[in-house]
């Protein structure tokens, strides 16, 4: 499972010209899920993202997580994350879980980061979205569940 994680000042998400959902400073995350994941991985990865420490403390270092900010998730469902890329010019997406399977383990992130008290928008998995954003530094992380 992989989140990007892109520090906001402000992001929303649109489908078919409507809000669906936004949220103010926080984190933007696109989730991309593969075969390999499960529930438990989802749980965790949302764990190590409510904690990870990506916002400025008093003297501006990163020493501060979205639970400590109290600042908002926009989670974002985002199959080509998940694409292999490794050769050609055309990336190949059977390395993406597909979607009867993602989208639990979608619901499920979600689900634990709202359990964490954190407020969460989200996008409309599967559908076509249109993203806006106004990133914050520019800050962005990836984190890999297959790399730790």
């Amino acid at each position: 499972m992989k989140a990007l994680l892109q520090r906001v000042t402000q992001a929303k998400v649109e489908v078919a010209g409507q809000t669906v959902g936004a949220i103010d400073s926080g984190l933007l995350i696109f989730l991309g899920i593969t075969p390999s994941d499960n529930e438990t991985i989802a749980r965790k990865l949302a764990q190590r993202v409510a904690g990870y420490r990506l916002f400025s403390d008093a003297q501006d270092k990163m020493n501060l997580s979205l639970s400590d900010i109290e600042g908002g998730a926009l989670v974002v469902s985002q199959f080509t994350l998940a694409a292999d890329t490794n050769s050609g010019r055309r990336p190949s997406f059977s390395s993406a879980a597909p979607p009867v399977q993602a989208e639990p383990l979608y619901e499920a992130f979600v689900a634990e980061l709202r359990r964490l008290t954190i407020n969460v928008a989200t996008g409309e998995f599967g559908a076509d979205m249109q993203v806006a954003l106004t990133n914050d530094g520019p800050v962005t992380f990836l984190l890999d569940t297959e790399k730790t």
